[in-house]
Protein backbone atom coordinates (compact mmCIF):
# COMPACT_ATOMS: atom_id res chain seq x y z
CA UNK A 1 0.00 0.00 0.00
CA UNK A 2 1.63 3.21 -1.30
CA UNK A 3 0.76 6.81 -3.20
CA UNK A 4 3.76 5.33 -5.05
CA UNK A 5 2.78 6.23 -9.27
CA UNK A 6 4.04 3.17 -9.99
CA UNK A 7 2.03 1.17 -7.24
CA UNK A 8 -0.54 2.70 -8.86
CA UNK A 9 0.00 2.22 -12.64
CA UNK A 10 0.67 -1.79 -11.40
CA UNK A 11 -2.87 -1.75 -9.51
CA UNK A 12 -4.47 -0.76 -12.36
CA UNK A 13 -3.01 -3.06 -15.13
CA UNK A 14 -3.30 -6.06 -12.80
CA UNK A 15 -5.79 -8.89 -13.94
CA UNK A 16 -7.83 -11.28 -11.54
CA UNK A 17 -7.19 -14.11 -13.65
CA UNK A 18 -5.13 -15.63 -16.30
CA UNK A 19 -6.45 -17.79 -18.88
CA UNK A 20 -3.76 -20.08 -17.97
CA UNK A 21 -5.68 -20.49 -14.96
CA UNK A 22 -8.55 -23.47 -15.25
CA UNK A 23 -8.68 -25.32 -11.73
CA UNK A 24 -10.07 -23.62 -8.81
CA UNK A 25 -7.26 -24.31 -6.93
CA UNK A 26 -5.50 -22.33 -9.40
CA UNK A 27 -7.90 -19.26 -8.72
CA UNK A 28 -8.03 -19.45 -5.08
CA UNK A 29 -4.36 -19.76 -4.70
CA UNK A 30 -3.96 -16.46 -7.17
CA UNK A 31 -6.70 -14.76 -5.39
CA UNK A 32 -4.98 -15.05 -1.88
CA UNK A 33 -1.35 -14.60 -3.33
CA UNK A 34 -2.82 -10.94 -4.86
CA UNK A 35 -4.81 -10.36 -1.59
CA UNK A 36 -2.03 -11.07 0.81
CA UNK A 37 0.64 -8.92 -1.06
CA UNK A 38 -2.00 -5.98 -0.70
CA UNK A 39 -2.96 -6.31 2.45
CA UNK A 40 0.18 -8.06 4.56
CA UNK A 41 3.08 -7.65 2.50
CA UNK A 42 5.56 -8.14 5.01
CA UNK A 43 3.89 -10.92 7.19
CA UNK A 44 4.84 -14.54 6.94
CA UNK A 45 2.76 -17.20 6.08
CA UNK A 46 3.12 -19.18 9.10
CA UNK A 47 1.97 -16.04 11.54
CA UNK A 48 -1.00 -14.76 9.24
CA UNK A 49 -2.21 -18.67 9.79
CA UNK A 50 -2.23 -17.61 13.20
CA UNK A 51 -4.09 -14.50 12.93
CA UNK A 52 -6.75 -15.86 10.22
CA UNK A 53 -10.01 -16.38 11.54
CA UNK A 54 -12.66 -18.95 9.65
CA UNK A 55 -15.23 -17.70 11.33
CA UNK A 56 -16.86 -14.62 9.50
CA UNK A 57 -18.79 -12.14 10.76
CA UNK A 58 -22.41 -12.01 9.85
CA UNK A 59 -24.08 -9.56 7.56
CA UNK A 60 -24.87 -6.14 8.97
CA UNK A 61 -28.63 -5.93 7.76
CA UNK A 62 -32.51 -6.44 8.63
CA UNK A 63 -34.59 -9.36 7.75
CA UNK A 64 -36.79 -7.72 5.55
CA UNK A 65 -33.52 -5.62 4.11
CA UNK A 66 -33.79 -5.91 0.10
CA UNK A 67 -30.29 -4.21 -0.57
CA UNK A 68 -27.80 -6.89 -1.82
CA UNK A 69 -24.48 -7.09 0.59
CA UNK A 70 -21.29 -7.98 -0.71
CA UNK A 71 -19.73 -11.53 0.69
CA UNK A 72 -18.73 -11.10 4.02
CA UNK A 73 -15.10 -12.57 3.27
CA UNK A 74 -14.21 -9.15 2.03
CA UNK A 75 -13.81 -8.57 5.42
CA UNK A 76 -10.99 -11.61 6.10
CA UNK A 77 -8.26 -8.65 6.32
CA UNK A 78 -10.62 -6.55 8.66
CA UNK A 79 -8.27 -7.68 11.34
CA UNK A 80 -5.07 -6.24 9.79
CA UNK A 81 -7.04 -2.74 10.08
CA UNK A 82 -6.38 -2.79 14.01
CA UNK A 83 -2.86 -2.36 13.56
CA UNK A 84 -0.98 1.00 14.11
CA UNK A 85 1.00 1.08 10.64
CA UNK A 86 -2.62 0.35 8.78
CA UNK A 87 -3.90 3.23 11.04
CA UNK A 88 -1.19 5.72 10.29
CA UNK A 89 -1.78 4.99 6.53
CA UNK A 90 -5.52 5.06 6.50
CA UNK A 91 -5.60 8.71 8.44
CA UNK A 92 -3.06 9.66 5.47
CA UNK A 93 -0.29 10.61 7.97
CA UNK A 94 2.53 8.58 5.74
CA UNK A 95 2.51 7.74 2.05
CA UNK A 96 2.92 4.20 2.02
CA UNK A 97 2.20 1.23 4.61
CA UNK A 98 6.17 1.02 5.17
CA UNK A 99 6.39 4.78 6.02
CA UNK A 100 4.24 4.22 8.83
CA UNK A 101 6.15 1.79 10.19
CA UNK A 102 8.60 3.51 9.98
CA UNK A 103 7.80 6.26 12.18
CA UNK A 104 6.00 4.73 14.41
CA UNK A 105 9.62 2.83 15.10
CA UNK A 106 11.42 6.20 15.34
CA UNK A 107 8.68 7.31 17.93
CA UNK A 108 6.68 9.81 16.31
CA UNK A 109 3.48 7.70 16.72
CA UNK A 110 1.47 8.16 20.07
CA UNK A 111 -0.77 5.28 21.64
CA UNK A 112 -3.08 6.82 24.14
CA UNK A 113 -0.66 9.46 25.29
CA UNK A 114 2.28 6.99 25.35
CA UNK A 115 4.88 6.05 22.62
CA UNK A 116 4.43 2.80 21.32
CA UNK A 117 6.85 1.74 19.20
CA UNK A 118 5.53 -1.12 17.47
CA UNK A 119 3.37 -1.24 14.19
CA UNK A 120 2.25 -4.64 14.82
CA UNK A 121 0.36 -3.76 17.80
CA UNK A 122 -3.33 -4.03 17.58
CA UNK A 123 -5.14 -1.46 19.37
CA UNK A 124 -8.82 -1.57 20.92
CA UNK A 125 -12.15 -0.11 20.28
CA UNK A 126 -11.35 3.86 21.21
CA UNK A 127 -8.06 3.99 21.07
CA UNK A 128 -6.08 7.11 20.05
CA UNK A 129 -3.25 6.94 17.81
CA UNK A 130 -1.50 10.57 17.41
CA UNK A 131 1.08 11.19 15.30
CA UNK A 132 3.85 14.32 15.43
CA UNK A 133 2.59 17.00 12.86
CA UNK A 134 6.20 17.10 11.86
CA UNK A 135 6.40 13.98 10.61
CA UNK A 136 3.16 13.76 8.42
CA UNK A 137 3.88 13.56 5.14
CA UNK A 138 1.27 16.31 3.73
CA UNK A 139 2.42 19.16 6.22
CA UNK A 140 5.20 21.48 5.82
CA UNK A 141 6.46 24.63 6.47
CA UNK A 142 5.28 27.71 5.26
CA UNK A 143 7.77 30.66 3.51
CA UNK A 144 6.41 33.22 5.67
CA UNK A 145 6.46 31.16 8.83
CA UNK A 146 7.01 27.79 10.56
CA UNK A 147 3.32 26.64 10.37
CA UNK A 148 2.79 23.68 8.76
CA UNK A 149 0.10 24.03 6.16
CA UNK A 150 -1.26 21.07 4.23
CA UNK A 151 0.37 20.36 0.81
CA UNK A 152 -0.96 17.61 -1.32
CA UNK A 153 1.36 15.35 -3.15
CA UNK A 154 1.32 13.85 -6.54
CA UNK A 155 -1.05 10.48 -7.27
CA UNK A 156 -2.43 10.50 -3.71
CA UNK A 157 -5.74 11.25 -4.75
CA UNK A 158 -6.98 7.66 -5.22
CA UNK A 159 -5.90 7.10 -1.50
CA UNK A 160 -7.27 10.23 0.17
CA UNK A 161 -10.82 8.53 1.44
CA UNK A 162 -11.50 7.65 5.33
CA UNK A 163 -12.87 4.53 6.64
CA UNK A 164 -15.90 4.47 8.63
CA UNK A 165 -14.14 3.03 11.64
CA UNK A 166 -12.17 5.76 11.90
CA UNK A 167 -12.53 9.22 13.19
CA UNK A 168 -9.60 11.38 11.92
CA UNK A 169 -8.88 14.60 13.53
CA UNK A 170 -6.05 16.61 11.19
CA UNK A 171 -5.66 19.75 13.78
CA UNK A 172 -4.85 17.75 16.14
CA UNK A 173 -2.99 14.90 13.84
CA UNK A 174 -4.91 12.18 15.73
CA UNK A 175 -7.23 9.05 14.94
CA UNK A 176 -9.57 7.20 16.89
CA UNK A 177 -10.23 3.92 16.28
CA UNK A 178 -14.42 2.87 16.33
CA UNK A 179 -15.23 -0.54 15.97
CA UNK A 180 -14.44 -3.50 13.20
CA UNK A 181 -14.98 -2.87 9.76
CA UNK A 182 -18.45 -5.03 8.32
CA UNK A 183 -20.37 -4.58 5.42
CA UNK A 184 -22.86 -2.06 4.34
CA UNK A 185 -25.26 -2.28 0.74
CA UNK A 186 -23.25 -2.65 -1.80
CA UNK A 187 -20.07 -2.28 -0.42
CA UNK A 188 -17.68 -3.55 2.69
CA UNK A 189 -15.30 -0.97 4.62
CA UNK A 190 -12.22 -2.95 4.47
CA UNK A 191 -10.07 -0.57 1.43
CA UNK A 192 -9.13 -3.15 -1.23
CA UNK A 193 -8.65 -2.86 -4.80
CA UNK A 194 -10.03 -6.21 -5.31
CA UNK A 195 -13.62 -7.23 -5.67
CA UNK A 196 -15.38 -9.33 -2.43
CA UNK A 197 -15.55 -12.35 -4.82
CA UNK A 198 -11.53 -12.29 -4.84
CA UNK A 199 -11.70 -12.30 -1.78
CA UNK A 200 -13.94 -14.78 -1.03
CA UNK A 201 -11.75 -17.19 -3.05
CA UNK A 202 -8.94 -16.25 -0.75
CA UNK A 203 -10.90 -17.06 2.41
CA UNK A 204 -11.88 -20.46 0.56
CA UNK A 205 -8.10 -21.00 0.22
CA UNK A 206 -7.33 -20.82 3.98
CA UNK A 207 -10.23 -22.40 5.16
CA UNK A 208 -9.98 -25.58 3.31
CA UNK A 209 -6.14 -26.02 4.55
CA UNK A 210 -8.28 -26.21 8.09
CA UNK A 211 -5.62 -24.47 10.06
CA UNK A 212 -7.20 -22.10 13.01
CA UNK A 213 -5.85 -19.23 15.31
CA UNK A 214 -4.62 -20.60 18.15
Amino acid sequence: MSWDPRNLYQLSRKKLFSPKQRTRFQFMWKAKRDTRGYHDANITERRWLRMFKPQLPTLNMKLDDKAKHPNTASLMYACMERRMDFIVFRSHFASSIWMARQMIVHGKVKLNGQKHPFPSHTVKDGDIVTVDPEAVVTLRPSKESKELRFSALPFQQPWMFIPEYLEVNYNTCSAVFLREPVTRPNSTEVPSPYPPEFHSLAFEYYFRRGRTRK
